[in-house]
Protein backbone atom coordinates (compact mmCIF):
# COMPACT_ATOMS: atom_id res chain seq x y z
CA UNK A 1 0.00 0.00 0.00
CA UNK A 2 1.21 3.52 -0.62
CA UNK A 3 2.11 5.73 2.29
CA UNK A 4 -0.72 8.24 1.77
CA UNK A 5 -3.91 8.59 -0.31
CA UNK A 6 -5.51 11.75 -1.63
CA UNK A 7 -9.07 10.61 -1.03
CA UNK A 8 -9.83 9.65 2.60
CA UNK A 9 -12.80 7.47 1.55
CA UNK A 10 -10.49 5.19 -0.46
CA UNK A 11 -8.04 4.97 2.42
CA UNK A 12 -10.79 4.11 4.92
CA UNK A 13 -12.30 1.50 2.60
CA UNK A 14 -8.89 -0.13 2.00
CA UNK A 15 -8.23 -0.34 5.75
CA UNK A 16 -11.71 -1.78 6.37
CA UNK A 17 -11.25 -4.45 3.66
CA UNK A 18 -7.86 -5.43 5.07
CA UNK A 19 -9.35 -6.04 8.53
CA UNK A 20 -12.58 -7.72 7.34
CA UNK A 21 -13.44 -11.36 6.77
CA UNK A 22 -13.33 -12.90 3.33
CA UNK A 23 -17.11 -13.21 2.93
CA UNK A 24 -17.65 -9.51 3.79
CA UNK A 25 -15.24 -8.15 1.16
CA UNK A 26 -17.71 -8.17 -1.84
CA UNK A 27 -20.25 -6.02 -0.02
CA UNK A 28 -17.52 -3.58 1.02
CA UNK A 29 -16.27 -3.31 -2.57
CA UNK A 30 -19.72 -2.13 -3.66
CA UNK A 31 -19.00 1.15 -1.85
CA UNK A 32 -16.62 2.02 -4.70
CA UNK A 33 -19.66 2.79 -6.87
CA UNK A 34 -20.67 5.63 -4.59
CA UNK A 35 -17.10 6.96 -4.47
CA UNK A 36 -16.76 6.93 -8.28
CA UNK A 37 -20.21 8.42 -8.94
CA UNK A 38 -19.82 11.40 -6.63
CA UNK A 39 -21.28 14.51 -8.42
CA UNK A 40 -18.61 16.83 -7.01
CA UNK A 41 -15.77 15.04 -8.85
CA UNK A 42 -14.22 16.49 -12.00
CA UNK A 43 -12.29 14.62 -14.66
CA UNK A 44 -8.91 15.00 -12.99
CA UNK A 45 -10.24 14.18 -9.53
CA UNK A 46 -11.98 11.08 -10.89
CA UNK A 47 -8.79 9.84 -12.58
CA UNK A 48 -6.85 10.51 -9.35
CA UNK A 49 -9.35 8.44 -7.34
CA UNK A 50 -9.08 5.60 -9.88
CA UNK A 51 -5.31 5.75 -9.54
CA UNK A 52 -5.61 5.56 -5.74
CA UNK A 53 -8.02 2.62 -6.00
CA UNK A 54 -5.56 0.75 -8.23
CA UNK A 55 -2.58 1.59 -6.02
CA UNK A 56 -4.39 0.29 -2.94
CA UNK A 57 -5.19 -3.00 -4.72
CA UNK A 58 -8.97 -2.60 -4.64
CA UNK A 59 -9.28 -3.31 -8.39
CA UNK A 60 -7.30 -6.52 -7.86
CA UNK A 61 -9.71 -7.45 -5.05
CA UNK A 62 -12.65 -6.94 -7.43
CA UNK A 63 -11.00 -9.22 -10.00
CA UNK A 64 -10.34 -11.93 -7.41
CA UNK A 65 -13.96 -11.79 -6.19
CA UNK A 66 -15.25 -12.12 -9.80
CA UNK A 67 -13.22 -15.32 -10.19
CA UNK A 68 -15.01 -16.94 -7.21
CA UNK A 69 -18.23 -18.95 -7.26
CA UNK A 70 -20.78 -16.16 -7.62
CA UNK A 71 -23.61 -18.21 -6.14
CA UNK A 72 -21.77 -18.18 -2.78
CA UNK A 73 -21.47 -14.37 -2.60
CA UNK A 74 -23.73 -12.06 -0.60
CA UNK A 75 -26.28 -10.91 -3.14
CA UNK A 76 -25.17 -13.64 -5.55
CA UNK A 77 -25.35 -12.60 -9.21
CA UNK A 78 -26.51 -9.04 -8.53
CA UNK A 79 -23.34 -8.37 -6.52
CA UNK A 80 -21.19 -9.95 -9.25
CA UNK A 81 -22.81 -7.78 -11.96
CA UNK A 82 -22.31 -4.60 -9.92
CA UNK A 83 -18.67 -5.51 -9.24
CA UNK A 84 -18.17 -6.05 -12.99
CA UNK A 85 -19.53 -2.57 -13.67
CA UNK A 86 -17.33 -1.05 -10.93
CA UNK A 87 -14.22 -2.85 -12.22
CA UNK A 88 -14.86 -1.63 -15.76
CA UNK A 89 -15.28 2.00 -14.64
CA UNK A 90 -12.12 1.78 -12.48
CA UNK A 91 -10.02 0.62 -15.46
CA UNK A 92 -11.24 3.21 -17.98
CA UNK A 93 -9.39 6.53 -17.70
CA UNK A 94 -6.64 4.96 -15.56
CA UNK A 95 -3.05 5.69 -16.60
CA UNK A 96 -0.59 3.47 -14.77
CA UNK A 97 2.87 4.99 -14.56
CA UNK A 98 4.56 2.32 -12.47
CA UNK A 99 4.91 -1.01 -14.29
CA UNK A 100 2.44 -0.31 -17.14
CA UNK A 101 3.45 -3.60 -18.80
CA UNK A 102 1.79 -5.54 -15.97
CA UNK A 103 -1.41 -3.49 -16.28
CA UNK A 104 -1.86 -3.53 -20.06
CA UNK A 105 -0.49 -7.01 -20.87
CA UNK A 106 -1.76 -9.04 -17.93
CA UNK A 107 -4.32 -7.24 -15.77
CA UNK A 108 -6.66 -5.87 -18.49
CA UNK A 109 -6.80 -9.18 -20.47
CA UNK A 110 -7.54 -11.00 -17.21
CA UNK A 111 -10.42 -8.56 -16.53
CA UNK A 112 -11.86 -9.19 -20.03
CA UNK A 113 -11.67 -12.97 -19.54
CA UNK A 114 -13.38 -12.76 -16.12
CA UNK A 115 -16.21 -10.58 -17.48
CA UNK A 116 -16.81 -12.94 -20.41
CA UNK A 117 -16.88 -15.93 -18.05
CA UNK A 118 -19.42 -14.12 -15.86
CA UNK A 119 -21.53 -13.31 -18.94
CA UNK A 120 -21.45 -16.95 -20.05
CA UNK A 121 -22.64 -18.13 -16.63
CA UNK A 122 -25.44 -15.55 -16.56
CA UNK A 123 -26.54 -16.60 -20.07
CA UNK A 124 -26.64 -20.26 -19.00
CA UNK A 125 -28.72 -19.39 -15.90
CA UNK A 126 -31.06 -17.27 -18.04
CA UNK A 127 -31.67 -20.11 -20.47
CA UNK A 128 -32.38 -22.57 -17.63
CA UNK A 129 -34.64 -20.15 -15.72
CA UNK A 130 -38.38 -21.00 -15.61
CA UNK A 131 -40.04 -18.08 -13.83
CA UNK A 132 -40.48 -14.78 -15.71
CA UNK A 133 -39.21 -12.73 -12.76
CA UNK A 134 -36.05 -14.79 -12.58
CA UNK A 135 -35.50 -14.45 -16.34
CA UNK A 136 -35.91 -10.68 -16.17
CA UNK A 137 -33.35 -10.46 -13.35
CA UNK A 138 -30.77 -12.56 -15.17
CA UNK A 139 -31.35 -10.59 -18.40
CA UNK A 140 -30.83 -7.30 -16.52
CA UNK A 141 -27.58 -8.56 -14.96
CA UNK A 142 -26.41 -9.90 -18.33
CA UNK A 143 -27.04 -6.46 -19.85
CA UNK A 144 -24.97 -4.83 -17.08
CA UNK A 145 -22.04 -7.18 -17.72
CA UNK A 146 -22.09 -6.66 -21.50
CA UNK A 147 -22.27 -2.87 -20.99
CA UNK A 148 -19.22 -3.14 -18.71
CA UNK A 149 -17.36 -5.05 -21.46
CA UNK A 150 -18.29 -2.41 -24.05
CA UNK A 151 -17.23 0.38 -21.70
CA UNK A 152 -13.89 -1.34 -21.06
CA UNK A 153 -12.83 -1.92 -24.68
CA UNK A 154 -14.23 1.54 -25.52
CA UNK A 155 -11.65 3.04 -23.15
CA UNK A 156 -8.88 0.61 -24.23
CA UNK A 157 -9.22 0.03 -27.99
CA UNK A 158 -6.56 -2.69 -28.04
CA UNK A 159 -8.95 -4.95 -26.07
CA UNK A 160 -11.46 -5.12 -28.97
CA UNK A 161 -9.41 -7.76 -30.77
CA UNK A 162 -8.92 -9.60 -27.48
CA UNK A 163 -12.70 -9.79 -26.97
CA UNK A 164 -13.34 -10.94 -30.54
CA UNK A 165 -10.73 -13.71 -30.38
CA UNK A 166 -11.95 -15.05 -27.04
CA UNK A 167 -13.68 -18.44 -27.32
CA UNK A 168 -16.28 -17.45 -24.72
CA UNK A 169 -17.36 -14.50 -26.88
CA UNK A 170 -18.16 -16.93 -29.71
CA UNK A 171 -20.00 -19.15 -27.22
CA UNK A 172 -22.07 -16.17 -26.11
CA UNK A 173 -22.80 -15.22 -29.73
CA UNK A 174 -23.75 -18.77 -30.78
CA UNK A 175 -27.07 -19.06 -28.94
CA UNK A 176 -30.73 -19.59 -29.80
CA UNK A 177 -31.97 -17.24 -27.08
CA UNK A 178 -33.38 -14.10 -28.73
CA UNK A 179 -32.63 -11.53 -26.00
CA UNK A 180 -29.02 -12.55 -25.36
CA UNK A 181 -28.37 -12.95 -29.10
CA UNK A 182 -29.52 -9.36 -29.75
CA UNK A 183 -27.36 -8.07 -26.88
CA UNK A 184 -24.27 -9.92 -28.13
CA UNK A 185 -24.79 -8.61 -31.69
CA UNK A 186 -24.95 -5.09 -30.22
CA UNK A 187 -21.60 -5.78 -28.50
CA UNK A 188 -20.16 -6.90 -31.85
CA UNK A 189 -21.60 -3.74 -33.47
CA UNK A 190 -19.80 -1.60 -30.85
CA UNK A 191 -16.52 -3.46 -31.53
CA UNK A 192 -16.76 -2.78 -35.28
CA UNK A 193 -17.80 0.82 -34.67
CA UNK A 194 -14.77 1.45 -32.45
CA UNK A 195 -12.25 -0.47 -34.59
CA UNK A 196 -13.53 -1.26 -38.08
CA UNK A 197 -10.34 -3.07 -39.13
CA UNK A 198 -10.37 -5.53 -36.24
CA UNK A 199 -11.85 -8.30 -38.42
CA UNK A 200 -8.77 -8.22 -40.65
CA UNK A 201 -6.51 -8.57 -37.61
CA UNK A 202 -8.11 -11.69 -36.13
CA UNK A 203 -7.49 -15.24 -37.27
CA UNK A 204 -9.29 -16.54 -40.34
CA UNK A 205 -11.05 -19.27 -38.36
CA UNK A 206 -12.46 -16.70 -35.89
CA UNK A 207 -13.63 -14.45 -38.73
CA UNK A 208 -15.40 -17.34 -40.49
CA UNK A 209 -17.04 -18.44 -37.23
CA UNK A 210 -18.48 -14.95 -36.61
CA UNK A 211 -19.76 -14.52 -40.17
CA UNK A 212 -21.17 -18.07 -40.27
CA UNK A 213 -23.15 -17.38 -37.10
CA UNK A 214 -24.58 -14.12 -38.50
CA UNK A 215 -25.65 -15.79 -41.75
CA UNK A 216 -27.07 -18.72 -39.80
CA UNK A 217 -29.21 -16.37 -37.73
CA UNK A 218 -30.61 -14.88 -40.95
CA UNK A 219 -31.46 -18.31 -42.31
CA UNK A 220 -32.77 -19.99 -39.17
CA UNK A 221 -35.01 -17.37 -37.57
CA UNK A 222 -38.01 -15.28 -38.50
CA UNK A 223 -37.69 -12.78 -35.67
CA UNK A 224 -37.36 -9.26 -37.16
CA UNK A 225 -35.19 -8.03 -34.27
CA UNK A 226 -32.61 -10.79 -34.75
CA UNK A 227 -32.74 -10.46 -38.55
CA UNK A 228 -32.38 -6.68 -38.44
CA UNK A 229 -29.39 -6.83 -36.07
CA UNK A 230 -27.67 -9.50 -38.19
CA UNK A 231 -28.31 -7.53 -41.42
CA UNK A 232 -26.92 -4.31 -39.95
CA UNK A 233 -23.83 -6.15 -38.78
CA UNK A 234 -23.23 -7.71 -42.21
CA UNK A 235 -23.70 -4.28 -43.84
CA UNK A 236 -21.19 -2.73 -41.42
CA UNK A 237 -18.70 -5.52 -42.16
CA UNK A 238 -19.16 -5.10 -45.91
CA UNK A 239 -18.63 -1.33 -45.70
CA UNK A 240 -15.53 -1.67 -43.54
CA UNK A 241 -13.51 -3.71 -46.07
CA UNK A 242 -13.97 -4.70 -49.71
CA UNK A 243 -12.17 -8.01 -49.17
CA UNK A 244 -14.97 -9.15 -46.87
CA UNK A 245 -17.54 -8.45 -49.61
CA UNK A 246 -15.59 -10.82 -51.84
CA UNK A 247 -15.69 -13.33 -49.00
CA UNK A 248 -19.50 -12.95 -48.80
CA UNK A 249 -19.97 -13.64 -52.51
CA UNK A 250 -17.54 -16.57 -52.50
CA UNK A 251 -18.53 -18.25 -49.23
CA UNK A 252 -22.29 -17.57 -49.03
CA UNK A 253 -23.82 -18.18 -52.45
CA UNK A 254 -27.47 -17.98 -51.41
CA UNK A 255 -27.16 -14.86 -49.28
CA UNK A 256 -28.67 -12.53 -51.91
CA UNK A 257 -31.71 -14.75 -52.44
CA UNK A 258 -32.15 -15.15 -48.67
CA UNK A 259 -32.13 -11.38 -48.13
CA UNK A 260 -34.44 -10.57 -51.03
CA UNK A 261 -37.02 -13.30 -50.36
CA UNK A 262 -37.13 -13.65 -46.57
CA UNK A 263 -36.18 -10.25 -45.15
CA UNK A 264 -37.72 -7.77 -47.56
CA UNK A 265 -40.53 -5.72 -45.99
CA UNK A 266 -39.59 -6.51 -42.36
CA UNK A 267 -38.92 -2.92 -41.34
CA UNK A 268 -35.25 -2.57 -42.27
CA UNK A 269 -35.45 -2.51 -46.08
CA UNK A 270 -32.90 0.27 -46.31
CA UNK A 271 -30.11 -1.87 -44.80
CA UNK A 272 -31.20 -4.91 -46.85
CA UNK A 273 -31.10 -2.92 -50.11
CA UNK A 274 -27.69 -1.45 -49.32
CA UNK A 275 -26.27 -4.90 -48.59
CA UNK A 276 -27.81 -6.34 -51.78
CA UNK A 277 -26.37 -3.47 -53.83
CA UNK A 278 -22.89 -4.20 -52.48
CA UNK A 279 -23.24 -7.92 -53.18
CA UNK A 280 -24.59 -7.40 -56.72
CA UNK A 281 -21.89 -4.83 -57.45
CA UNK A 282 -19.19 -7.26 -56.44
CA UNK A 283 -20.85 -10.08 -58.36
CA UNK A 284 -21.22 -8.01 -61.53
CA UNK A 285 -17.60 -6.86 -61.44
CA UNK A 286 -16.23 -10.42 -61.33
CA UNK A 287 -18.88 -12.26 -63.29
CA UNK A 288 -17.83 -13.96 -66.56
CA UNK A 289 -17.19 -17.37 -67.94
CA UNK A 290 -15.81 -18.50 -64.65
CA UNK A 291 -18.99 -17.39 -62.92
CA UNK A 292 -21.12 -19.34 -65.38
CA UNK A 293 -19.09 -22.47 -64.79
CA UNK A 294 -19.42 -21.89 -61.11
CA UNK A 295 -23.20 -21.56 -61.38
CA UNK A 296 -23.33 -24.77 -63.43
CA UNK A 297 -21.29 -26.53 -60.77
CA UNK A 298 -23.67 -25.16 -58.14
CA UNK A 299 -26.66 -26.58 -60.04
CA UNK A 300 -24.97 -30.00 -60.26
CA UNK A 301 -24.09 -29.85 -56.58
CA UNK A 302 -27.64 -28.84 -55.68
CA UNK A 303 -29.02 -31.81 -57.61
CA UNK A 304 -26.54 -34.14 -55.98
CA UNK A 305 -27.21 -32.73 -52.53
CA UNK A 306 -30.95 -33.08 -53.13
CA UNK A 307 -30.47 -36.74 -54.04
CA UNK A 308 -28.34 -37.34 -50.95
CA UNK A 309 -30.80 -35.48 -48.76
CA UNK A 310 -33.71 -37.60 -49.95
CA UNK A 311 -31.68 -40.71 -49.31
CA UNK A 312 -30.72 -39.51 -45.83
CA UNK A 313 -34.33 -38.72 -45.01
CA UNK A 314 -35.08 -42.42 -45.15
CA UNK A 315 -32.48 -42.99 -42.44
CA UNK A 316 -33.49 -39.91 -40.46
CA UNK A 317 -35.04 -41.61 -37.37
CA UNK A 318 -31.90 -43.60 -36.62
CA UNK A 319 -29.70 -40.59 -37.35
CA UNK A 320 -31.78 -38.40 -35.03
CA UNK A 321 -31.44 -40.90 -32.20
CA UNK A 322 -27.67 -41.11 -32.74
CA UNK A 323 -27.39 -37.32 -32.94
CA UNK A 324 -29.40 -36.83 -29.77
CA UNK A 325 -27.29 -39.39 -27.94
CA UNK A 326 -24.03 -37.78 -29.04
CA UNK A 327 -25.36 -34.31 -28.26
CA UNK A 328 -26.44 -35.30 -24.75
CA UNK A 329 -23.09 -37.01 -24.12
CA UNK A 330 -21.20 -33.98 -25.34
CA UNK A 331 -23.34 -31.62 -23.28
CA UNK A 332 -22.84 -33.76 -20.18
CA UNK A 333 -19.10 -33.82 -20.81
CA UNK A 334 -19.02 -30.04 -21.20
CA UNK A 335 -21.01 -29.57 -17.99
CA UNK A 336 -18.62 -31.84 -16.11
CA UNK A 337 -15.66 -29.99 -17.56
CA UNK A 338 -17.13 -26.61 -16.61
CA UNK A 339 -17.93 -27.86 -13.11
CA UNK A 340 -14.43 -29.19 -12.64
CA UNK A 341 -12.92 -26.01 -14.05
CA UNK A 342 -15.05 -23.91 -11.71
CA UNK A 343 -14.02 -26.03 -8.73
CA UNK A 344 -10.35 -25.83 -9.73
CA UNK A 345 -10.56 -22.05 -10.10
CA UNK A 346 -12.34 -21.67 -6.77
CA UNK A 347 -9.78 -23.95 -5.07
CA UNK A 348 -6.88 -22.08 -6.66
CA UNK A 349 -8.31 -18.73 -5.60
CA UNK A 350 -9.00 -20.01 -2.09
CA UNK A 351 -5.45 -21.35 -1.78
CA UNK A 352 -4.08 -18.03 -3.01
CA UNK A 353 -6.09 -16.09 -0.43
CA UNK A 354 -5.13 -18.52 2.33
CA UNK A 355 -1.48 -18.26 1.33
CA UNK A 356 -1.62 -14.46 1.43
CA UNK A 357 -3.36 -14.51 4.80
CA UNK A 358 -0.85 -17.05 6.17
CA UNK A 359 2.10 -14.96 4.99
CA UNK A 360 0.62 -11.85 6.57
CA UNK A 361 0.01 -13.66 9.89
CA UNK A 362 3.52 -15.13 9.76
CA UNK A 363 5.11 -11.71 9.33
CA UNK A 364 2.94 -10.25 12.11
CA UNK A 365 3.92 -13.12 14.43
CA UNK A 366 7.59 -12.61 13.63
CA UNK A 367 7.36 -8.89 14.38
CA UNK A 368 5.57 -9.59 17.67
CA UNK A 369 8.18 -12.18 18.69
CA UNK A 370 11.03 -9.83 17.80
CA UNK A 371 9.48 -7.31 20.16
CA UNK A 372 9.12 -9.87 22.98
CA UNK A 373 12.31 -11.92 22.61
CA UNK A 374 15.49 -10.44 24.06
CA UNK A 375 18.13 -9.34 21.58
CA UNK A 376 20.61 -11.95 22.85
CA UNK A 377 18.06 -14.74 22.20
CA UNK A 378 17.12 -13.73 18.64
CA UNK A 379 19.83 -15.84 16.97
CA UNK A 380 18.89 -18.84 19.06
CA UNK A 381 15.22 -18.41 18.20
CA UNK A 382 15.98 -18.03 14.49
CA UNK A 383 18.13 -21.17 14.62
CA UNK A 384 15.26 -23.10 16.23
CA UNK A 385 12.85 -21.84 13.56
CA UNK A 386 15.29 -22.90 10.81
CA UNK A 387 15.59 -26.36 12.37
CA UNK A 388 11.80 -26.70 12.57
CA UNK A 389 11.46 -25.56 8.95
CA UNK A 390 14.12 -28.04 7.87
CA UNK A 391 12.30 -30.84 9.72
CA UNK A 392 9.03 -29.89 8.03
CA UNK A 393 10.65 -29.88 4.58
CA UNK A 394 12.31 -33.23 5.28
CA UNK A 395 9.01 -34.71 6.46
CA UNK A 396 7.18 -33.63 3.30
CA UNK A 397 10.04 -34.83 1.10
CA UNK A 398 10.08 -38.25 2.75
CA UNK A 399 6.30 -38.51 2.33
CA UNK A 400 6.58 -37.58 -1.35
CA UNK A 401 9.40 -40.06 -1.89
CA UNK A 402 7.50 -42.83 -0.11
CA UNK A 403 4.40 -42.17 -2.24
CA UNK A 404 6.48 -42.18 -5.40
CA UNK A 405 8.14 -45.48 -4.44
CA UNK A 406 4.71 -46.89 -3.61
CA UNK A 407 3.38 -45.96 -7.06
CA UNK A 408 6.44 -47.51 -8.65
CA UNK A 409 5.89 -50.73 -6.70
CA UNK A 410 2.15 -50.69 -7.29
CA UNK A 411 2.41 -53.12 -10.23
CA UNK A 412 4.50 -55.56 -8.18
CA UNK A 413 1.98 -55.31 -5.36
CA UNK A 414 -0.85 -56.02 -7.79
CA UNK A 415 0.99 -59.09 -9.12
CA UNK A 416 1.62 -60.25 -5.56
CA UNK A 417 -2.06 -59.89 -4.66
CA UNK A 418 -3.02 -61.76 -7.83
CA UNK A 419 -0.63 -64.60 -6.92
CA UNK A 420 -2.13 -64.73 -3.41
CA UNK A 421 -5.65 -64.94 -4.85
CA UNK A 422 -4.62 -67.74 -7.26
CA UNK A 423 -2.92 -69.66 -4.45
CA UNK A 424 -5.96 -69.28 -2.20
CA UNK A 425 -8.25 -70.57 -4.95
CA UNK A 426 -5.90 -73.51 -5.64
CA UNK A 427 -5.80 -74.45 -1.96
CA UNK A 428 -9.59 -74.30 -1.73
CA UNK A 429 -9.86 -76.52 -4.81
CA UNK A 430 -7.40 -79.08 -3.44
CA UNK A 431 -9.15 -79.05 -0.05
CA UNK A 432 -12.53 -79.71 -1.69
CA UNK A 433 -11.12 -82.56 -3.78
CA UNK A 434 -9.47 -84.11 -0.71
CA UNK A 435 -12.77 -84.01 1.18
CA UNK A 436 -14.56 -85.76 -1.67
CA UNK A 437 -12.31 -88.83 -1.44
CA UNK A 438 -14.05 -91.93 0.14
CA UNK A 439 -13.01 -92.60 3.71
CA UNK A 440 -11.53 -95.96 4.63
CA UNK A 441 -13.63 -98.18 6.99
CA UNK A 442 -13.01 -97.52 10.68
CA UNK A 443 -10.92 -100.05 12.51
CA UNK A 444 -11.08 -100.46 16.26
CA UNK A 445 -7.66 -100.03 17.91
CA UNK A 446 -6.17 -103.12 19.48
CA UNK A 447 -6.52 -103.29 23.27
CA UNK A 448 -3.78 -104.06 25.85
CA UNK A 449 -3.23 -107.57 27.06
CA UNK A 450 -3.08 -108.40 30.77
CA UNK A 451 0.68 -108.74 30.72
CA UNK A 452 1.18 -105.35 29.06
CA UNK A 453 -1.23 -103.70 31.53
CA UNK A 454 0.70 -105.17 34.54
CA UNK A 455 4.06 -104.00 33.12
CA UNK A 456 2.75 -100.47 32.56
CA UNK A 457 1.34 -100.33 36.12
CA UNK A 458 4.72 -101.44 37.50
CA UNK A 459 6.51 -98.59 35.66
CA UNK A 460 4.08 -96.00 37.08
CA UNK A 461 4.62 -97.26 40.65
CA UNK A 462 8.42 -97.17 40.26
CA UNK A 463 8.34 -93.57 39.02
CA UNK A 464 6.13 -92.47 41.97
CA UNK A 465 8.60 -94.05 44.42
CA UNK A 466 11.57 -92.27 42.79
CA UNK A 467 9.84 -88.88 42.68
CA UNK A 468 7.71 -88.48 45.80
CA UNK A 469 5.56 -85.31 46.07
CA UNK A 470 6.87 -82.71 48.56
CA UNK A 471 4.55 -81.77 51.41
CA UNK A 472 4.71 -78.65 53.60
CA UNK A 473 3.02 -78.01 56.90
CA UNK A 474 0.80 -74.99 57.61
CA UNK A 475 3.38 -73.39 59.99
CA UNK A 476 6.10 -73.60 57.33
CA UNK A 477 3.80 -72.02 54.74
CA UNK A 478 3.02 -69.07 57.05
CA UNK A 479 6.71 -68.57 57.86
CA UNK A 480 7.59 -68.62 54.14
CA UNK A 481 4.82 -66.05 53.48
CA UNK A 482 6.13 -63.72 56.23
CA UNK A 483 9.68 -63.91 54.80
CA UNK A 484 8.39 -63.01 51.31
CA UNK A 485 6.42 -60.04 52.73
CA UNK A 486 9.52 -58.75 54.59
CA UNK A 487 11.72 -59.01 51.49
CA UNK A 488 9.06 -57.21 49.42
CA UNK A 489 8.84 -54.36 51.98
CA UNK A 490 12.66 -54.03 51.99
CA UNK A 491 12.67 -53.89 48.19
CA UNK A 492 9.97 -51.20 48.07
CA UNK A 493 11.76 -49.09 50.71
CA UNK A 494 15.08 -49.42 48.90
CA UNK A 495 13.39 -48.53 45.59
CA UNK A 496 11.86 -45.38 47.14
CA UNK A 497 15.25 -44.32 48.52
CA UNK A 498 16.87 -44.97 45.14
CA UNK A 499 14.26 -42.81 43.43
CA UNK A 500 14.87 -39.95 45.86
CA UNK A 501 18.64 -40.26 45.34
CA UNK A 502 18.15 -40.25 41.55
CA UNK A 503 15.99 -37.12 41.79
CA UNK A 504 18.64 -35.43 43.93
CA UNK A 505 21.36 -36.38 41.42
CA UNK A 506 19.30 -34.96 38.53
CA UNK A 507 18.72 -31.71 40.47
CA UNK A 508 22.44 -31.39 41.23
CA UNK A 509 23.37 -32.11 37.62
CA UNK A 510 20.90 -29.45 36.42
CA UNK A 511 22.41 -26.96 38.90
CA UNK A 512 25.93 -27.83 37.76
CA UNK A 513 24.96 -27.42 34.08
CA UNK A 514 23.40 -24.03 34.85
CA UNK A 515 26.53 -22.88 36.70
CA UNK A 516 28.78 -24.13 33.88
CA UNK A 517 26.70 -22.28 31.32
CA UNK A 518 26.88 -19.09 33.38
CA UNK A 519 30.65 -19.42 33.69
CA UNK A 520 31.10 -20.13 30.00
CA UNK A 521 29.03 -17.05 29.04
CA UNK A 522 30.60 -14.79 31.69
CA UNK A 523 31.94 -11.45 30.36
CA UNK A 524 35.52 -10.33 30.79
CA UNK A 525 36.69 -8.33 33.76
CA UNK A 526 36.92 -5.21 31.62
CA UNK A 527 33.29 -5.58 30.58
CA UNK A 528 31.85 -6.62 33.96
CA UNK A 529 29.25 -4.38 35.59
CA UNK A 530 27.60 -4.41 39.00
CA UNK A 531 24.52 -6.11 37.58
CA UNK A 532 26.62 -9.15 36.55
CA UNK A 533 27.65 -9.86 40.18
CA UNK A 534 24.20 -11.15 41.12
CA UNK A 535 24.39 -14.04 38.61
CA UNK A 536 27.57 -15.44 40.30
CA UNK A 537 26.60 -15.04 43.95
CA UNK A 538 25.47 -18.22 45.72
CA UNK A 539 22.08 -18.35 47.36
CA UNK A 540 23.46 -20.68 50.11
CA UNK A 541 24.95 -18.81 53.10
CA UNK A 542 27.40 -21.66 54.12
CA UNK A 543 28.73 -21.90 50.58
CA UNK A 544 29.16 -18.14 50.36
CA UNK A 545 30.94 -18.12 53.75
CA UNK A 546 33.30 -20.89 52.67
CA UNK A 547 34.13 -19.07 49.45
CA UNK A 548 34.81 -15.82 51.35
CA UNK A 549 37.10 -17.58 53.85
CA UNK A 550 38.97 -19.38 51.05
CA UNK A 551 39.50 -16.05 49.27
CA UNK A 552 40.81 -14.40 52.44
CA UNK A 553 43.16 -17.31 53.06
CA UNK A 554 44.53 -17.06 49.53
CA UNK A 555 45.11 -13.30 49.99
CA UNK A 556 47.00 -13.90 53.29
CA UNK A 557 49.16 -16.51 51.60
CA UNK A 558 50.12 -14.14 48.82
CA UNK A 559 51.11 -11.49 51.40
CA UNK A 560 53.51 -13.75 53.37
CA UNK A 561 57.15 -12.68 53.41
CA UNK A 562 59.65 -14.48 51.29
CA UNK A 563 61.28 -16.35 54.18
CA UNK A 564 57.96 -18.11 54.98
CA UNK A 565 57.84 -19.48 51.42
CA UNK A 566 61.39 -20.91 51.32
CA UNK A 567 60.08 -24.46 51.28
CA UNK A 568 57.89 -23.80 48.26
CA UNK A 569 60.48 -23.05 45.55
CA UNK A 570 59.28 -25.89 43.37
CA UNK A 571 55.59 -25.16 43.88
CA UNK A 572 53.56 -23.62 41.04
CA UNK A 573 52.54 -20.02 41.50
CA UNK A 574 48.85 -20.73 41.11
CA UNK A 575 48.80 -23.66 43.58
CA UNK A 576 47.95 -22.92 47.20
CA UNK A 577 48.75 -25.51 49.90
CA UNK A 578 45.76 -27.44 51.05
CA UNK A 579 46.91 -27.23 54.67
CA UNK A 580 46.96 -23.43 54.54
CA UNK A 581 43.40 -23.34 53.36
CA UNK A 582 42.10 -26.20 55.51
CA UNK A 583 43.42 -24.60 58.68
CA UNK A 584 40.92 -21.83 58.14
CA UNK A 585 38.03 -24.13 57.17
CA UNK A 586 38.23 -27.04 59.64
CA UNK A 587 35.15 -25.98 61.59
CA UNK A 588 33.10 -24.67 58.63
CA UNK A 589 29.68 -26.27 58.01
CA UNK A 590 28.73 -26.87 54.34
CA UNK A 591 25.00 -27.17 53.69
CA UNK A 592 23.74 -30.37 52.07
CA UNK A 593 26.61 -32.66 53.26
CA UNK A 594 27.15 -34.89 56.25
Amino acid sequence: FPMAATDPQVLALAAQITESREQDIPLLLLKLKGILSSPSLGCEESNKIKQDIYDYGLTQYCLLVLKQDHSQLHGAWATAAQLAEILSHCCVGLEVKEDPEEFYRKFLPSVIDSLLVLGKRLQARLIRAIKDKEKQDFLHWFQIVTDAICWLFGGHIQLAGRVLQNDRFLQLLITDDVETAIIMMSVLHNILRINSSVLLQVEEETLHSVLDELVYKLSSTTNPAVGGAATKLLLLVAKSCKQLVQLFTARYKGLKGLLSKQWTGKGFDREVNQLLDLLYLEESSGKGEMQKQHEAACIIQAAWWGFQTRRRLKKLPQAVVTLQRSFRAKREQELQHLTKQKEDEALKLQMQLQRQRAMRLFHERQLALLEVVHASQVNKYMQEMEEKSALTIQRFWRGYRARRIFHQQKQSLKEYKAAVIIQRAARKFLEKRRRRRPLSPWKEPKGLTDEQRLALQQKVDDYIKLHPASQMSEEMSKELHMQAQAKLAQFLLRNRLDQRAAQRREALLAQVNTDVELLMNAPGLAETTEKDFGAFMSRSIPVATKARQAHNTMLKYTRWPWWKKLGDEFMEDDVIPDDAINTELETLFIGGTK
